[in-house]
C-alpha cells in the first residue's frame, strides 16, 4: 500500500519516536516538495534524523508533484502541505492520505481521499501489538509534540482497545 502524507502525522510520530509505525502499516509514504520543506523547518533534532533516517532507508519518498497534478476549487485555503499532499493523491491515486487536520480531512473527503491522522495510526498499532498503550502515545504526544486530542476522542479510542 502506498500513501501520502502531509507534515503532521510524519512531525509527531518522529518527536515521539514512532516513526517507524509506518512502514510496518503502509509501506511506503510519499511526500511532496512542500511536505519536505516543512518537515525541514522542525525544531527537533532527533526528529529531524529520524526523518533523514527514514528517506535514506527507502519507504519515505520524496515525489515530485506533476505539472498535470489536478487543483481543485475545494483546496483552495489549505495550507502549503496539506493541498500538494492532496494534490499528489489525487494524482497518483494512491490508497490514502495521512493527515490531522480538520481543514485538509474535510476536503479529502470531498474529493473521495480516505485519510488516516496519527490517533488512527497509533489504534492500528496498539492492535497489533506494535506498542503496548495508546493512552502512554497520546500523553506523548500531548507532552513532547504539544498535540491537542480532544478527551471525548480520546476515551472513545481508548475504550475501542481496552484501555
Amino acid at each position: 500500500m502506498v500513501v501520502v502524507s502531509d507534515t503532521s502525522p510524519l512531525s509527531n510520530l518522529a518527536i515521539i519516536g514512532r516513526l517507524a509505525l509506518l512502514p510496518e502499516q503502509f509501506g511506503e509514504v510519499w511526500i511532496p516538495p512542500a511536505v519536505v520543506r516543512e518537515l525541514d523547518a522542525l525544531r527537533s533534532s532527533s526528529a529531524q534524523t529520524a526523518l533523514s533516517e527514514s528517506i535514506q532507508r527507502g519507504w519515505l519518498m520524496q515525489v515530485p508533484l506533476p505539472s498535470s497534478a489536478p487543483f481543485p476549487d475545494e483546496l483552495r485555503g489549505l495550507d502549503p502541505g496539506e493541498t500538494e499532499a492532496l494534490r499528489l493523491a489525487l494524482s497518483a491515486k494512491t490508497n490514502a492520505v495521512l493527515m490531522d487536520e480538520k481543514e485538509g480531512r474535510q476536503c479529502a473527503a470531498s474529493l473521495g481521499i480516505p485519510t488516516i491522522g496519527v490517533i488512527g495510526i497509533l489504534i492500528f498499532a496498539r492492535r497489533t501489538g506494535s506498542i503496548s498503550s495508546l493512552r502512554g502515545e497520546i500523553e506523548k504526544l500531548r507532552r513532547d509534540a504539544g498535540f491537542f486530542v480532544d478527551k471525548g476522542l480520546e476515551t472513545r479510542v481508548l475504550a475501542m482497545v481496552a484501555e
